[in-house]
């Protein structure tokens, strides 16, 4: 199992924060290549997304989970990748830290089966941890976003990371894959 935890301050009211984060949508749109975000209540939802690996290009479905809502603070969740043997689950966790100030702390696991497992598990382990800094900051500025008026928004939206970008740069770095949207390597 793969597991990294990511904080990040965001210049905002915890309530503010906590608007964005019970909304399964809105963190569905930070994630890669997302195609769908399905509701199927209020804790389960699927995703749909396109996940480019080398030269192959497959859409993916995700069962999401949320197994604990108890805001403004705290999300606990789970996930399964429907015909691939990865699973994993992770929390949210909030603490005002001062007037229009939260600190986020998340926390993810991944954990893969089969016979490749502890293979990816291996190398994908440096890797997480800054992928996973890198959703936490699409979640910090695209909250400050939404809280600044249109005029001052930034015009270039921040890139998305997220679980899939992660797995498809194990995979070039592994594999040493071209990438497929200019046939290069991605060196």
């Amino acid at each position: 199992m793969i597991e990294t935890e990511q904080t990040v301050t965001i210049r905002e009211d915890i309530t503010k924060v906590w608007d964005f984060a019970r909304d399964i949508r809105g963190w569905a749109s930070l994630m890669p290549g997302m195609q769908d975000c399905e509701v199927i209540d209020d804790d389960n939802s699927r995703w749909t997304l396109k996940v480019g690996v080398g030269g192959l290009v497959r859409t993916v479905r995700v069962q999401v989970k949320v197994d604990q809502w108890d805001g403004p603070g705290r999300v606990f969740f789970t996930y399964k990748l429907e015909g691939d043997p990865v699973q994993g689950g992770g929390s949210y966790l909030a603490t005002a830290t001062g007037p229009g100030e939260t600190e986020v702390r998340l926390q993810v696991q991944v954990q893969g089966s089969g016979p490749m497992a502890p293979m990816w598990e291996a190398m994908g382990k440096p890797l997480l941890p800054q992928l996973a800094k890198g959703f936490a900051g699409q979640l910090r500025d695209t909250i400050e976003a939404q809280a600044q008026p249109a005029w001052t928004a930034s015009a270039k939206p921040a890139p998305k990371a997220g679980f899939l970008a992660w797995l498809q740069r194990l995979w070039r770095a592994l594999f040493g894959a071209k990438s497929y949207r200019t046939g290069e390597n991605d060196e």
